[in-house]
């Protein structure tokens, strides 16, 4: 199994790293993606890509933090470039769930992160609340760019979905699917194509049923893969596969 996205700079993931990753290697993860949301944030994952072969970092501005941390294209490209366990760039995206105030400055960070990933080659992680609209338009602008999609715990409609599709996006379901009041979202991910999906935890957020209400961390996956093969229709060992090899594909092609 492959963790596309967590968060092991934030708190209590980072206190008890070695235990967390043990936990991780005994449920048979393979590699955990650490995500970058901030300037301060990179400087972490700069340290704990270097702890453990299983670890891999990103390098992006969360859009929550795009007010007070401002990367450009080619800073973005630089850190990427500097790291060979830097693999993605993100997390980016719009965010219009709790405030407004900070638009234009969200629309600005996700543009300079979509302009590194294409002058890299490399996936571009996103993050899409509450901006559907926004975000596909911003995102068809560079259609004839290639670009290597990774809708980060995806909760969008199936009409956001088809639509990300022809842009060749991939989708990454995260603890939610396992969410009594996620019908609709199981229903999206029932009508995906299987080469197009990935699992995540975004742990310490989002944590699975049956650990809703704990901190989540990346042991965690198996009841989300699990859930996942449910909603497919296939086994366990069969979505892991496929999901591993997706990450892969993405990354590492």
């Amino acid at each position: 199994m492959i963790d596309s996205h967590c968060h092991l700079d934030h708190e209590p993931l980072l206190s008890d790293l070695n235990n967390i990753i043990q936990r991780s290697k005994d449920v048979g993860i393979k590699k955990l993606l650490t995500i970058s949301t901030s300037i301060d944030s990179f400087s972490k994952i700069k340290q704990l890509i270097q702890k453990d072969d299983i670890i891999y970092g990103t390098v992006g501005i969360h859009p929550h933090e795009s007010e007070n941390n401002v990367l450009t294209s080619s800073q973005l490209a630089q850190n990427f470039n500097d790291n060979e366990k830097i693999i993605g760039i993100g997390e980016t995206g719009l965010d219009f769930y709790y405030n407004n105030s900070n638009i234009e400055k969200q629309i600005s960070s996700f543009k300079e992160h979509i302009e590194a990933s294409i002058e890299t080659k490399s996936p571009l992680i996103v993050h899409s609340r509450n901006a559907e609209n926004e975000t596909y338009e911003i995102l068809n602008s560079y259609k004839n760019n290639n670009l290597k999609i990774l809708m980060h715990c995806f909760t969008g409609s199936k009409q956001f979905a088809k639509k990300l599709l022809l842009l060749n996006s991939y989708f990454s379901a995260s603890g939610i699917i396992t969410f009594k009041n996620a019908a609709d979202l199981r229903d999206t991910f029932k009508s995906l194509p299987l080469e197009k999906i990935l699992i995540e935890t975004d742990s310490p957020f989002l944590a699975p049923v049956p650990n809703r209400g704990k901190k989540n961390e990346p042991s965690f996956i198996n009841f989300t893969a699990a859930k996942l093969a449910e909603i497919k229709e296939i086994s366990k060992s069969k979505i892991i596969e496929i999901t591993t090899n997706n990450f892969n594909q993405l990354f590492f092609n």
